[in-house]
């Protein structure tokens, strides 16, 4: 498979959405954690003022594209041996 590492990031970052939205992370503990745009509204400003579905997606986004990078450079190590 070309592009593993893209599909098993984007169904984490899935999982930690679906986590933080069916009611079993109520102070967001797990979300604030594990996504990188979060981190990133917390130090521009307040995540109250976001909507949740577009944190949701720029989380999932943000995963996609770590397993994007990483297959890359696992395929570019592969076709150089």
């Amino acid at each position: 498979m070309k592009y593993k590492a893209t599909l098993i990031m984007t169904l984490i970052g899935c999982a930690v959405c679906l986590f933080n939205y069916s009611g079993l992370d109520p102070d967001n503990i797990f979300l604030f954690m594990l996504s990188v745009p979060v981190w990133l509204i917390e130090i521009a400003g307040d995540i109250h003022y976001f909507n949740v579905y577009v944190v949701y997606l720029l989380t999932i986004a943000s995963y996609a594209l770590f397993g994007a990078i990483g297959d890359y450079f696992r395929l570019k190590r592969r076709a150089r041996s």
